[in-house]
C-alpha cells in the first residue's frame, strides 16, 4: 500500500511517500480502507519532533470501510471512523490507504455525505463534544468563551455551544474573522490576547472558558470565571511553552475548577468512544443543522502543501485529505 511516512522530524518535505505492506488483521483491531483523513495540528507537533510519541505514519484520525475485524464488533464495509488510540503517535495512523485501529477507538458513522465531509468530523467533533458537555458540562443559557475559535477545533465548538442553547463570546487574534465567528452564531467576538480577564464586561460572572490557545492565556481564563465556573485546557495554538513558576494557591481564584483534554485518552475506561454521538453529529451534518463543510481538501499526493498551509496558519477551518 502507499503511504506517506516520516523519516526524519522537520518540515513539510520530512513527509515521504512509500510503499509498505497492509496491516494484517489482528484480534481487538480493526484494518480500515481510508477513503480520507483530517489534518491535525497534533501532527504538525509530531513532524516537527515537538510530541511525546511519534509513529512512523502520521494522522491521528480517518474515516473509510472496514476491511477486516476478527472479533466481528463491526461488519465488513461498514463505514467507521477511527480516531487516536494510539494512532499517529504509538502505532502506524491514517497518511496510509490501509491501517490498523484498536475497536476501542472506531465507530461507526453511516451517512450519505461525502467522504471529505465525514472527515471533518472524528477528531474534531469529538473533542469538542466532550469538552463541552463532559469536561465543562455546558448548559443551555451558560455564558461560555471559547479562545481560538477560529481554528477548525473553535469552530466546531461554536457550533454545537451555540445548538445546545449556550451564549458563546468567541475570539480570534484577528478582525477579518468577527463576520466568520458571529455567522457561526456567537453572540460577540473579542480580540484574543493575554489580558482578556480586564477587558470582557461579564468577567467574574462567565460560566465556563474552552481555552485552545492554551497556557499563556490560561492563567487570564482562570481570572474571568464566577464562583464555581470551569476552564478546559484543551489546545495549544499560542505555542507549548509551559507557564513558568506556576503556583496555584497564589495564581487562582479560591472556587473556580481546572480541567484539561487531550483525544489521546479516547478509547480508555473513562472516555469511551461510544459516548460521543458522532453518528447524531454527521445526522446533524447531513439535515443542515451543523455546517462541517471543509475548508480545504486536498488530494493524497499534496500531503506536503497540506502541511505547509497548517504551520502557515492559511487553513481557515478543518482541511481534509482525500485518496
Amino acid at each position: 500500500m502507499r503511504a506517506i511516512v516520516l523519516d526524519t522530524f522537520g518540515g513539510p518535505d520530512s513527509l515521504v511517500y512509500t510503499e509498505l505492506p497492509e496491516p494484517e488483521p489482528l484480534e481487538g483491531h480493526v484494518v480500515i480502507e481510508i477513503k480520507a483523513f483530517g489534518i491535525n495540528h497534533a501532527e504538525m507537533h509530531m513532524r516537527r519532533g515537538e510530541w511525546a510519541e511519534a509513529a512512523r505514519v502520521s494522522g491521528i484520525e480517518c474515516v473509510g470501510i472496514v476491511k477486516s475485524c476478527p472479533g466481528g464488533e463491526f461488519s465488513v464495509g461498514a463505514k467507521v471512523a477511527a480516531l487516536m488510540g494510539g494512532l499517529g503517535r504509538t502505532i502506524n495512523g491514517s497518511y496510509a490507504e490501509y491501517t490498523r485501529a484498536p475497536v476501542s477507538n472506531v465507530a461507526l458513522i453511516e451517512s450519505d455525505l461525502p467522504w471529505a465531509e465525514l472527515a471533518t468530523i472524528p477528531e474534531t467533533y469529538a473533542t469538542a463534544w466532550t469538552c463541552l458537555f463532559r469536561n465543562l458540562e455546558i448548559k443551555e443559557g451558560q455564558t461560555l468563551v471559547i479562545r481560538g475559535a477560529t481554528s477548525s477545533f473553535g469552530q466546531a465548538a461554536v457550533k454545537l455551544a451555540v445548538n445546545a442553547g449556550a451564549h458563546v463570546i468567541a475570539t480570534t487574534r484577528s478582525a477579518a474573522r468577527f463576520a466568520m465567528l458571529e455567522s457561526l452564531g456567537a453572540s460577540r467576538v473579542e480580540i484574543e490576547g493575554p489580558d482578556l480577564s480586564s477587558r470582557i464586561a461579564e468577567a467574574k460572572r462567565i460560566d465556563a472558558v474552552l481555552d485552545l490557545v492554551g497556557n499563556s492565556t490560561m492563567l487570564d481564563s482562570l481570572a474571568m470565571l464566577r464562583r464555581g465556573g470551569r476552564v478546559c485546557l484543551a489546545g495549544w495554538l499560542g505555542g507549548l511553552d509551559p507557564i513558568e513558576g506556576f503556583n496555584p494557591l497564589l495564581q487562582m481564584a479560591s472556587g473556580v475548577c481546572l480541567t484539561f483534554f487531550g483525544s489521546f485518552v479516547f478509547g480508555t475506561p473513562g472516555f469511551p468512544l461510544s459516548d460521543v454521538p458522532l453518528q447524531q453529529i454527521a445526522s446533524d451534518v447531513a439535515a443542515g443543522r451543523l455546517n462541517a463543510k471543509p475548508s480545504r481538501v486536498f488530494g493524497f499526493d499534496e500531503i506536503r502543501e497540506a502541511h505547509r498551509v497548517m504551520e502557515a496558519n492559511e487553513a481557515g477551518g478543518k482541511m481534509v485529505v482525500v485518496h
